[in-house]
């Protein structure tokens, strides 16, 4: 009987041990699935999405400790959710594990990234600003973000042999006020003057 109660207990224990490893690795998948669906993306867009997150950690850190006022924990933790937004957008819609370099600006801070701020009311879908940066959409995040994607050397590149091959272009026209780059006064006309003919009396 005792060697009966005591092979009892071992099958008793090891069935909890089975059922335990059992539950641990049927609950290993759901503990990677991070609640905002973070494994769902490539590497590059999770290390992004985790830069965002470190960014969002300091500023938590400095408003705790009293080194940033109320707006600046607000202005900056809006635009890290507009960033984080705009970048999820980008990457379901591509279907690339891509991020571009994002710039989040609010409409009193374009003044960051252009020398002479340009109208936002104009801006257009995919439209390059500055040779440098390209529009890509409004965030409403607390407030309203501009995201722009900052052009990488060989878009910069690119766009420079673009633009050098239309001014080339005949009838272009940098090439119609031509006479005047290459030295014609402003204001002289390049049509011959007319030659006055006398008129004789009969």
């Amino acid at each position: 009987m005792l060697r009966l109660s005591a092979l009892s207990r071992l099958l008793v224990a090891g069935s909890i041990l089975f059922a335990l490893s059992a539950l641990a690795v049927a609950q290993g998948p759901s503990r990677g699935l991070l609640p905002d669906g973070n494994s769902n993306f490539g590497p590059v867009m999770r290390a992004y999405l985790g830069y965002l997150s470190n960014e969002q950690e300091v500023v938590d850190d400095r408003n705790s400790r009293r080194e940033i006022s109320t707006a600046y924990y607000h202005r900056n933790s809006n635009r890290i959710r507009a960033l984080r937004q705009m970048a999820i957008r980008l990457v379901r819609q591509s279907g690339n594990d891509y991020v571009p370099e994002l710039e989040a600006v609010a409409v009193d801070e374009l003044r960051t990234l252009f020398e002479k701020p340009p109208n936002p009311t104009t801006f257009r879908p995919n439209e390059i600003l500055a040779g440098k940066f390209r529009f890509l959409g409004v965030a409403h995040s607390g407030e309203v973000f501009y995201l722009f994607a900052r052009l990488d050397p060989y878009e910069q590149a690119e766009l420079m042999q673009k633009q050098s091959v239309e001014v080339s272009r005949p009838g272009s026209p940098e090439n119609v006020n031509a006479g005047v780059a290459k030295g014609q006064r402003v204001g002289q006309t390049t049509t011959r003057p007319r030659r006055a003919i006398p008129r004789y009396l009969p």
